[in-house]
């Protein structure tokens, strides 16, 4: 198997996704979830506050053109609350998101974002307005999330930013998904399935 990319920075171009307490059910609306596996959820991110009964598109910051293809998130206290369903990071990830900039995190979010390589880091309110307004202003200009040093460029400007610790050590090692680390000791895996009496 595979080693696990060692990410020490992300880069690209940003949105902002306003508002406090966004939870799962709004990242990915229940009924897409009776999918086998989660190829194609990208495509119902948001789903339902960017498009209406019809399938027309609503004004919301993913459906603007200028931040099309944007692969960092820009968004505000508590997000990802709500209930645990791995579905909501999935979704996000599959439509093209690389990291998240914010405020907070639920705690379940957080980690189901990790395990995809997807950090999800926390800045000051005064930073993520000055964020925000870099963005809006120059939706063309990227941010450079940069995980050795904790902090992320933005045309030339620096801001500081917060990941915990034991994420931070598994993504710059490469060793932020537990069931692929599992997975690629496959001889230990089965030496210790010889020796056990009901396998």
């Amino acid at each position: 198997m595979a080693a696990l990319e060692k990410i020490k920075q992300v880069s690209g171009r940003a949105v902002p996704v306003p508002g406090d307490d966004v939870d799962t059910d709004r990242i990915i609306p229940a009924r897409f979830m009776k999918c086998v596996t989660f190829d194609g959820l990208g495509e119902y991110a948001f789903f339902d506050v960017r498009y209406d009964g019809e399938g027309n598109k609503k004004k919301h910051p993913l459906n603007e053109e200028r931040y099309e293809g944007a692969t960092i998130m820009l968004v505000g206290n508590n997000f990802g609350c709500g209930s645990s369903r791995e579905h909501a990071p999935q979704s996000l990830h599959k439509f093209g998101v690389r990291a998240i900039i914010g405020l907070s995190f639920a705690e379940i979010f957080f980690g189901n974002s990790t395990t995809l390589g997807m950090p999800c880091v926390t800045v000051s309110e005064d930073t993520l307005h000055l964020l925000t307004q870099a963005v809006e202003s120059h939706p063309e200009s990227a941010l450079t999330i940069n995980l050795e040093k904790m902090e992320i460029d933005c045309g030339g400007n620096t801001f500081p930013c917060e990941l915990p610790p034991a994420a931070r050590e598994g993504l710059l090692a490469g060793e932020w998904d537990a069931l692929a680390l599992l997975l690629k000791d496959q001889q230990d895996i089965e030496a210790v399935a010889d020796k056990l009496h009901y396998v």
